[in-house]
């Protein structure tokens, strides 16, 4: 079962252009998903600047900021770094740790968030040092009078 040379030649020219086809694809595709992201964030922009944004419409407009970069993000890993050729025990060696490493960054966010949250409500100190005298109220603040002492008139 040998391969002439001619064959071997071939083989090698249909893959080279399937090659190009692929990284052309690949480029048009992940530049049209970054102009709509920047379309995106200029609507974001230009909706901040306004007197008075929609806080749900740019909500909308973030959360699809960040299904199209996760889009991307998957395209990258599977066509460069040719996970999308892989077997499935390979691919879950890699995602399965990376969602992990997700879970933590989640997990220490929501953790720090409560420690915060627990120490503006607890913390008299913390409270009373960082909050702005305005939000204080007047009466804590008024100086004391002295209290007669017994024997002094």
């Amino acid at each position: 079962m040998e391969q002439s040379a001619t064959e071997i030649t071939f083989h090698h020219h249909t893959d080279e252009k399937a090659f190009k086809r692929n990284v052309i694809r690949t480029t048009v595709i992940l530049s049209v998903i970054t102009v709509i992201e920047l379309a995106i964030g200029l609507i974001i922009y230009t909706m901040h600047k306004g007197d008075n944004p929609n806080t749900y419409l740019v909500l909308a407009f973030k959360g699809l900021v960040c299904i199209l970069t996760l889009a991307k993000a998957y395209y990258i890993v599977s066509v460069f770094m040719h996970l999308g050729d892989e077997i499935r025990n390979m691919i879950m060696t890699i995602v399965v740790p990376l969602m992990l490493f997700i879970w933590f960054i989640i997990a220490f966010i929501v953790d720090g968030n409560s420690y915060k949250n627990l120490r503006n409500n607890y913390d008299r100190h913390f409270h009373d040092t960082t909050m702005p005298k305005e939000h204080h109220n007047a009466a804590e603040h008024a100086p004391e009078t002295e209290a007669p002492q017994p024997g002094k008139q």
